[in-house]
């Protein structure tokens, strides 16, 4: 017989111990089952929070950024409605994530210009690339997304680039885009990439400070890997 959560101490239920000790004393799953509130007949809704997680054990909770009610419903226990509550979570913590980076107006170093894409780009499943505009005190004018696809030559063209650094009066830029993969390295055709839009930028007179690959919750900077120029 399945062990429910009404069958659990009161400190070991998901919402009673998040009441007595908060959020962040939780575990994903006691989380995700907080959102579900029930399981099923035969499954406590711990095991059912388990089996939402299971389906994207290879990518982890940065699945739940893209996934549809559609996929979620198809977990036994999760209907459209559970599967609303759950992205409707996921959301508002996006845009918190989103507007605690907007805080963000100066760059002083690629940490800034991290902080300030990375709650945009981290959990994209595709590579976005992207130009954050500056004007001549390192003030963030705006982020301008330039394409979305593996990177290369043919896809990122500096006519795209330099195009959005005029629309916003820019005196300088920042290359950005995430890998998928979480990992930040930088790849040849990175490195390509990013001579190619360096050199423009001194023909156009609007210099490329840095590119910046984005990773899981971790960044890597050409300029501080001195292969910028």
């Amino acid at each position: 017989m399945a062990i429910m959560v009404r069958d659990l101490p009161a400190d070991e239920r998901p919402r009673e111990k998040l009441m007595m000790s908060g959020a962040a004393c939780l575990s994903n799953v006691e989380l995700l089952a907080v959102l579900l509130r029930t399981g099923t007949r035969d499954h406590s809704v711990l095991r059912v929070a388990e089996q939402v997680l299971a389906r994207y054990k290879d990518v982890g909770l940065a699945a739940m950024m893209s996934m549809s009610v559609s996929e979620l419903s198809d977990v036994r226990g999760v209907g459209a409605a559970k599967a609303a509550t759950i992205l409707a979570a996921v959301e508002l913590g996006r845009r918190l994530s989103q507007k605690a980076a907007e805080k963000v107006e100066i760059v002083h170093g690629p940490e800034d210009a991290a902080h300030y894409a990375m709650p945009r780009f981290r959990f994209e499943q595709k590579e976005h690339f992207a130009v954050m505009l500056l004007n001549t005190k390192n003030h963030i004018l705006g982020l301008a997304e330039i394409s979305v696809g593996s990177l290369s030559a043919s896809i990122v063209h500096p006519r795209e680039v330099f195009r959005a650094a005029i629309r916003y009066a820019a005196a300088a830029m920042i290359l950005l885009h995430n890998h998928p993969s979480g990992d930040p390295s930088p790849s040849k055709e990175d490195i390509q990439v990013t001579h190619r839009m360096v050199k423009a930028g001194q023909i156009m007179d609007i210099p490329v400070l840095d590119h910046i690959i984005l990773g899981d919750n971790r960044f890597v900077s050409l300029k501080e890997k001195g292969i910028l120029s």
